[in-house]
């Protein structure tokens, strides 16, 4: 009996076991998977039996009250690795800084007013009126290496050089200072910022002091005429001269002041007898005028008589009208015509799909030479010739590369531009639209033509360095040329002008919107090549030619 417990008690136990394993497996519930060694995947939660698709492995099974079930194998889990949301990044002090050297230097006085922190309301108006009022013509900026000042305070350290007018490079030292505001970098600005001298209501003025000087003599080294007319070109002439500088307030410091004047009277490349002709054959006349002479073998300047003032003699720029048929005509003799050339004068002339041309008073004289053409400044003729002959930008190449009409150092100015479209080619052929020249530059162009050189304008002895080159002229064309300004004075457009023997030219009448044109008549006469300009004068022939017949009579 004691012999059969231990048996008995083992059999009870095997029986609980057994009895406790079915129950577990006959209770309905999900099947719980382990849980992941590795956090790749996601814990499963409950996965529903479904059956194999058709073809498919079978599903392993565990039993149960009714036999098997199929269990889904687990499913690889969809992983989706997102990066921390982070806030967008803010520009640092270095950045900002560079923004705000980027647009001072565009003149973008909004951006730079949007990177200050609490900007005055006049900033714009401060750095326009430094600028105005000191005749700053350009600005230059080098900023330095940025200096952290802690986590929240940086600068950075810039050297400038401004440009005055009449003064030259005028180079200072500032410190860009910045700071965070309101989470992010701004710019601390005082008016040091500026400009140095600015700090603790300091300012800066340009300051015109009037300084005795040597008079500038003529090249036979006489004085200049009384009332010469030339004030602006030479020095000493008036006795004084405008001496600049900029000077700090309150210290009174000078800051850049121009050179005091040279001690030695100079001879200039002007003529007694010539400037004397030009200044007094400008007596009398009522509208702003110039009259520039050039001797032709040499470009140097023999006479300049300006009324216009500001040197705009050499540095104006106007649109010369019919007188830059001169070199129109240049660019069409280079095409093969030729002064007795047959072509069309009509009254009006309508370019194919594009505006109608017209000559003055609606006048036309039918088939006629090109030098008549030329000689009666037949609008409708250059118009035509120019739209056959002078398309694929050869007008401009012609009047550029020949005769100096781009932008070039030297004394005096002229430009055009590539004709956009046959409007504009029409407009160029006849001194109009794009075309702009100062009367020095005209000046040079009927220079070329006496002498079959183009030369710029001097008034040294040579030419200085950086000059334009020297350009021949085809001598074929330039005898042409010759051809047909000496048949503007016989029987053309200046027959009247009463203009002495010898004188080859052209007259020219600028159309000015809104005003009354522009009268030019430029040529040359034994040495001497000239320009007579009368802004908003009116007719080329009957205003500027006698006034060239005046001036030529007495030089």
């Amino acid at each position: 009996m004691r012999g059969r417990w231990p048996l008995a008690m083992v059999a009870a136990v095997a029986v609980i076991v057994v009895v406790g394993v079915i129950a577990m497996l006959a209770r309905p519930g999900p099947i719980e998977a382990a849980p992941l060694a590795r956090h790749t995947r996601p814990p499963a939660t409950a996965f529903p039996s479904t059956a194999p698709p058709s073809g498919a492995a079978a599903s392993p099974s565990v039993p149960g009250p009714g036999g098997t079930s199929p269990v889904s194998p687990l499913p690889d889990p969809v992983v989706t690795l997102s990066a921390p949301a982070t806030p967008a990044a803010v520009p640092g002090p270095e950045g900002v800084a560079g923004r705000y050297f980027a647009a001072w230097r565009a003149g973008d006085f909004a951006t730079m007013a949007g990177l200050v922190d609490g900007p005055p309301a006049d900033f714009a108006d401060r750095h326009r009126r430094f600028t105005a009022d000191l005749r700053i013509a350009s600005l230059s900026l080098a900023p330095g290496t940025p200096r952290r000042q802690g986590a929240d305070a940086a600068e950075v350290p810039f050297q400038g050089v401004r440009e005055v007018t009449g003064l030259g490079p005028w180079p200072f030292a500032s410190v860009l200072r910045l700071a965070v505001r309101n989470g992010g970098w701004k710019v601390l600005w005082a008016p040091e910022t500026l400009h140095p001298s600015l700090k603790d209501g300091g300012s800066v003025r340009l300051k015109e002091t009037r300084v005795s000087r040597p008079a500038t003599l003529t090249r036979e080294g006489l004085p200049f005429p009384a009332d010469s007319r030339a004030g602006d070109y030479l020095t000493g002439l008036t006795g004084t001269a405008v001496r600049l500088s900029l000077e700090e307030s309150p210290s009174g410091r000078v800051l850049l002041a121009s050179p005091a004047p040279k001690g030695d009277a100079t001879r200039s490349t002007i003529s007694q007898r010539t400037q004397a002709a030009a200044a007094r054959a400008l007596d009398g006349v009522q509208r702003p005028a110039a009259i520039v002479a050039l001797d032709v073998a040499t470009g140097q300047v023999r006479a300049v008589a300006d009324t216009l003032g500001g040197k705009r003699a050499f540095n104006g720029l106007y649109p010369p009208g019919s007188a830059f048929k001169i070199v129109t005509s240049a660019a069409l003799l280079r095409t093969g015509l030729a002064p007795d050339s047959q072509v069309a004068c009509p009254a009006t002339y309508t370019l194919p799909n594009a505006r109608t041309f017209a000559n003055d008073g609606n006048a036309g004289h039918g088939t006629v030479t090109l030098a008549t053409a030329f000689a009666l400044s037949c609008n409708t003729t250059f118009v035509q010739q120019a739209y056959e002959r002078l398309r694929d930008d050869r007008l401009r190449a012609e009047a550029a590369d020949r005769f100096g009409f781009r932008e070039k150092p030297g004394l005096g100015f002229c430009r055009i531009r590539a004709s956009a479209d046959l409007n504009e080619l029409g407009s160029d052929a006849i001194g109009q639209n794009s075309v702009q020249a100062s009367p020095l530059c005209m000046a040079e162009v009927a220079a070329a033509v006496a002498v079959g050189t183009y030369r710029p304008g001097i008034m040294t002895d040579a030419p200085p360095a950086g000059s334009p080159p020297e350009v021949p002229l085809d001598p074929g064309v330039a005898a042409g040329l010759r051809t047909m300004m000496e048949a503007v004075v016989a029987r053309g457009t200046a027959a009247k002008a009463g203009l002495p023997s010898g004188t080859a030219g052209k007259t020219g009448t600028a159309e000015v919107a809104g005003a009354a044109s522009h009268a030019w008549f430029v040529g040359y006469r034994g040495s001497l090549a000239f320009a007579v300009f009368v802004q908003n004068g009116g007719s080329g022939g009957g205003v500027a030619a006698p006034i060239a017949a005046r001036f030529l009579k007495a030089a």
